[in-house]
């Protein structure tokens, strides 16, 4: 059953992170057609948060990391990433 549950986990991160990036396109293209400081700002918080999501699938699967030390850096990225959205929003 672990096999399943893994497989599970690695479509999902995958499917996440291609939204990710998707958003963090789409949030650039706006920035380029606009220039605004808020979209430049988006931009860079969803980057971060997806930055987050890579960082843990490449430190879950590559690295002798705990579990745990491996959402710790998650965190971090997404704590930073929706504190840039934040940022932008209220400005």
């Amino acid at each position: 059953m672990t096999g399943h549950w893994e497989l599970a986990l690695v479509a999902v991160r995958v499917l996440l992170l291609v939204m990710g990036v998707a958003t963090t396109g789409i949030s650039f293209r706006a920035y380029r057609r606009q220039g605004t400081r808020y979209l430049r700002d988006a931009t860079l918080g969803f980057g971060f948060i997806t930055l987050g999501v890579l960082i843990e699938g490449f430190l879950y699967q590559f690295t002798r990391l705990t579990l745990t030390q491996v959402h710790v850096t998650e965190s971090v990225a997404l704590v930073f990433g929706l504190g840039v959205l934040l940022r932008s929003f209220l400005d």
